[in-house]
């Protein structure tokens, strides 16, 4: 299921978020692929005006939690601040928001598959 976070999309920021199955519980294993799936629909208007999100469980641990990519090429955490803060978003508020709105779709999964 891996994806590519340098493909280029609308010209906006790509953000690969992989997943830790454990997120969703101790059989997060068996739900970590439908979860991303729909995490990543519900996240399509999330911060839209300036990036795009996948995400995808995240099996192999040498692979990096996050990768950042725009216009085809990958972006390191810095550049991607930069580009954050040129589109008008502080890095900490933005990273924050995130957090938050996964954490409402991680609990919402779980209330739902009980």
């Amino acid at each position: 299921m891996s994806q590519d976070p340098t493909k280029i999309i609308d010209n906006k920021l790509v953000i690969l978020c992989r997943l830790e199955a454990g997120c969703l519980g101790p059989d997060g294993v068996d739900h970590i692929e439908t979860f991303c799936l729909m995490a990543q629909k519900a996240l399509v208007t999330h911060e839209a005006e300036v990036c795009h999100w996948l995400l995808e469980p995240r099996f192999d641990k040498s692979l990096e939690e996050f990768q950042y990519g725009l216009k085809g090429k990958m972006l390191t955490k810095e550049q991607t601040k930069k580009y954050l803060a040129h589109a008008g978003r502080e890095w900490d508020n933005f990273e924050e928001k995130f957090e938050d709105k996964l954490t409402q779709l991680i609990n919402l999964y779980i209330a739902r598959k009980h």
